[in-house]
């Protein structure tokens, strides 16, 4: 048995709406300046367990250190 709200309920809606409201609402982070999947996959980890405005001066720091992939792999450990 179904709600009558339910019924009138638009997923597509719900969708345009979400995402109209992320446009109008995101905050400016810098893992958000490009698509770039190696900067994501950093944020990503960092973010795991820590809150975002901590993790955003470590975040800025290792890009800095390590902006691509190869330079990570190229590291020397010793840098960590």
């Amino acid at each position: 048995m179904s709600h009558p709200d339910l019924e009138k309920f638009s997923i597509i809606g719900f969708q345009e709406d979400l995402v109209g409201w992320f446009v109008e609402h995101q905050r400016e982070l810098p893992w958000r300046e490009n698509k770039d999947p190696y900067r994501v996959w950093v944020s990503e980890i960092m973010l795991q367990q820590t809150r975002v405005d901590t993790v955003i001066p470590y975040y800025t720091n290792f890009m800095r250190e390590f902006p691509t992939a190869e330079a990570l792999a190229n590291a020397d450990e010793e840098k960590f």
